[in-house]
């Protein structure tokens, strides 16, 4: 009852001025009855970018370490969690107020409150799942708040985080970047029989490695024949994390590296923050990785640090 109340206050505290997180009904296909929830800010950009946020994978015992290590009111949810609770997990809502881009938050009422990582429907372009209902959402906003197409992009932690690699691997032509914390790679959970705690398959979660060629290969058979464009993407992760282990970003890397066609090129100590450490592909335009000693599983979104990444702010 409490983490509801404090929820609540948080959203409220966020929305005090006019805009609000607001479900839609009906916004097009919707093969597995997900939920979506938007954000759209009261002064909104011409032709607005549209970031995607998809919610997150915990157990619940997460919620008094996570408490304790972030200070601030919980941002984290068990695989029970909503659209509605991750919307009060990070400040991207203060920043859509003053940049004037859209938020959608969806929600999956199915598989524990899991997203469907593991089923050729969404690890396949056009294929339905929860993919294609992300799709449908991604559409409505564009056509009904007249977004702009070459400004899509999509976020995740835990169970988003890992649905953040399948959309960018799904959809390449619709994103134009993504960024992923505490995921895991495209298609790394494909043949499980679940992709939540609970599942008893965790080979994924525990750090399952292929060669660069291989992971690349996943994404490439999720849209056979494209050869246009493919999303930028930051991967981010915590080296204590023992949910989804810290293996799991390191072979997330080396996908989208063989991917986009970047190798590492140096590494920086300190960024975003003390516990941090970059790790920089190519130029770093194109992919980029962040690892958090001592850091568990936990979404340590440094919004400044994504929105520079994604170009939306300086």
């Amino acid at each position: 009852m409490m983490f509801k109340s404090l929820l609540g206050f948080a959203a409220m505290a966020q929305t005090a001025f006019g805009a609000s997180l607001q479900q839609v009904q009906n916004f097009g296909n919707n093969p597995t009855r997900i939920q979506m929830y938007i954000y759209v800010p009261d002064r909104v950009a011409t032709n607005p970018a549209i970031i995607v946020a998809v919610s997150t994978w915990n157990t619940p015992s997460c919620f008094a370490d996570c408490l304790l290590t972030m200070g601030v009111v919980p941002q984290l949810h068990p695989c029970g969690g909503t659209g509605q609770q991750w919307f009060s997990g990070t400040r991207l809502p203060s920043f859509a107020d003053q940049n004037g881009f859209i938020l959608i938050y969806p929600s999956t009422p199915n598989q524990s409150n899991c997203w469907d990582v593991h089923n050729p429907a969404s690890l396949t372009h056009n294929g339905g799942g929860d993919a294609g209902g992300i799709i449908s959402m991604v559409n409505y906003t564009l056509d009904r708040y007249n977004g702009n197409r070459e400004k899509v992009y999509v976020m995740g932690f835990s169970s988003g985080g890992m649905m953040t690699n399948v959309m960018a691997g799904s959809y390449p032509e619709v994103f134009e970047a993504g960024a992923a914390y505490s995921g895991t790679a495209h298609a790394c959970f494909a043949g499980a029989g679940g992709a939540t705690p609970f599942s008893p398959n965790q080979t994924c979660a525990q750090g399952l490695q292929k060669t660069p060629e291989q992971w690349g290969a996943f994404v490439r058979n999720s849209y056979p024949g494209y050869n246009g464009r493919r999303p930028r993407m930051m991967i981010t992760h915590g080296n204590a994390d023992t949910l989804v282990r810290p293996q799991c970003a390191t072979e997330a890397l080396k996908q989208w590296s063989n991917v986009l066609g970047v190798s590492l090129t140096r590494q920086v100590q300190g960024v975003p923050s003390s516990q941090f450490t970059q790790h920089i592909y190519g130029d770093g335009t194109k992919l980029q990785g962040f690892f958090g000693n001592g850091v568990g599983h936990a979404p340590s979104v440094d919004e400044q640090t994504l929105l520079r990444f994604f170009g939306l702010i300086a």
